[in-house]
């Protein structure tokens, strides 16, 4: 099977069975998906849900999250990870927004790189998720499922990995692939005994298809 064939069969299967697919993060704007993006790293989402309510409540825009001190918005995040990172993030974001972008969330890769808290991988789910832009978000599930399938090859790190996706991902799917390959390992290729009996994609899979006899003896 070729790379082309391998990418279609992906895109196919994706297509049919996660046609909605988008991130688990609940926000109301750029604003509030910034937040929670910049506590999800290293966090669950879940956890960034149940604790996002009591930020947005107290600090409803990005001029109030501006305005707060490290002793107001710590306690509301102290149990995510790396909480005294993150509240010092949160504030010199918001603070770099109002006096370099006027109070309004830039839209650019480049541009949203120069906040505090914010790298690559952030930046590329802001724009992919609020504007659509074709960019691919790498975390640790997609980098894991892409080099699985095979859609990586030799990819050693995640720049590397989103370089080959998006060159062989249709422009106008990328910003829907991430969440594809996110959820997929999320839920089925997880990092630990991958539920390859339940895949989809194992008839395309290059993980599958070196550890079947494997798989097949569970």
């Amino acid at each position: 099977m070729t790379k082309k064939e391998r990418y279609q069969f992906v895109i196919d299967y994706f297509s049919s069975h996660a046609p909605d697919a988008e991130t688990e993060l609940l926000y109301n704007g750029p604003y509030q998906l910034l937040v929670a993006v910049i506590l999800s790293a290293q966090c669950t989402d879940k956890r960034v849900n149940e604790t996002t309510p009591s930020i947005f409540s107290k600090f409803p825009d990005i001029l109030s999250l501006s305005n707060a001190t490290f002793e107001e918005l710590f306690p509301l995040i102290k149990s995510i990870s790396y909480p005294n990172n993150k509240t010092k993030h949160l504030i010199g974001m918001a603070k770099k927004v109002m006096v370099d972008f006027g109070g309004i969330i830039p839209m650019t890769v480049e541009e949203l790189m120069t906040l505090p808290g914010v790298g690559r991988k952030t930046a590329n789910v802001i724009t992919s998720v609020i504007d659509n832009q074709p960019n691919m978000a790498v975390d640790t599930h997609v980098f894991r499922v892409a080099a699985r399938i095979g859609l990586t090859s030799n990819a050693t790190t995640p720049l590397a990995a989103e370089m080959q996706l998006v060159q062989h991902l249709p422009t106008e799917l990328i910003y829907i692939a991430h969440h594809w390959l996110i959820l997929h390992g999320r839920y089925i290729c997880v990092a630990r005994n991958p539920k390859c009996n339940i895949c989809g994609l194992k008839s395309v899979c290059k993980y599958y298809y070196s550890h079947s006899k494997q798989i097949i003896k569970k």
